[in-house]
């Protein structure tokens, strides 16, 4: 017998997936869903999101769901986007509401702000030719970047509905720049890139948060010094600072 709490983690066997064993096992029992077959060790149901008779039965007798799985990037047809992206997120939510999880924490995306990077002081400043540019925050306007960016504003409005009209408690984390390499690889990523351990210490805190805590947004970087996107808000609200830095990040 275990008294860790229950998490579903659909898409536990990718980069951020694997980032959430690394760090957070121990104070979860981690489950996991996906189209293959998971990691050794860890219980599994084989099933495709945007099948929700398939993948409905994975959710009995959990506590919190992580929704990691997406189609991601810029390259995917638009079909792909719809089932992964609009029909799977559909999807989780609705079985996570018949089955009783207390939350959901979405794994959303900066391309639903990263738009604003086509103007001007932002093409600049990520790119390192301009010294600031203004703090966006969970309050600012969408810009989504591309349809990708588009299906994850969807299910960020999707998260809304839920929690208003379901009572379910759902965050959403507009997570930045995760890599394989764990360390920078583009100009970019000095404002936008995020580390493997403070996401995955941040999708611990919003599993940890108080049970009224009933919806938010939070951005998820690491500490950059040319960061744009506000970390005080998820400070504030769950107690997190990121521990890393692409500016030591090796």
């Amino acid at each position: 017998m275990t008294n860790r709490p229950v998490v579903l983690v659909t898409g536990l066997g990718g980069l951020i997936g694997g980032a959430m064993r690394a760090h957070l096992a121990d104070r979860y029992e981690l489950r996991g869903l996906g189209r293959r077959p998971g990691p050794a060790g860890v219980p599994w149901t084989a099933a495709d999101i945007a099948d929700f008779d398939a993948m409905r039965p994975a959710f009995a007798g959990v506590d919190a769901v992580v929704h990691l799985a997406a189609v991601v990037g810029s390259q995917a047809d638009f079909d792909a986007y719809v089932r992964g992206n609009v029909v799977g997120t559909y999807n989780v939510f609705e079985a996570a509401r018949r089955a009783g999880v207390r939350r959901v924490v979405f794994a959303s995306s900066g391309a639903t702000i990263s738009g604003i990077e086509k103007e001007e002081p932002y093409a600049s400043f990520v790119e390192g030719r301009a010294p600031s540019a203004p703090m966006l925050t969970h309050l600012s306007p969408l810009r989504p970047s591309g349809v990708y960016g588009c299906s994850k504003v969807w299910g960020e409005a999707l998260a809304r509905h839920y929690a208003d009209e379901h009572r379910l408690s759902v965050i959403c984390l507009r997570i930045g720049a995760v890599k394989k390499e764990d360390r920078p690889t583009a100009p970019r990523d000095f404002s936008v890139w995020c580390s493997q351990r403070d996401i995955a210490l941040m999708i611990g805190a919003c599993l940890d948060a108080p049970a009224d805590l009933r919806f938010d947004v939070f951005y998820v970087t690491s500490r950059n010094r040319r960061g744009y996107r506000d970390l005080e808000h998820a400070h504030t609200v769950l107690g997190w600072k990121p521990v890393d830095s692409a500016d030591t990040a090796r």
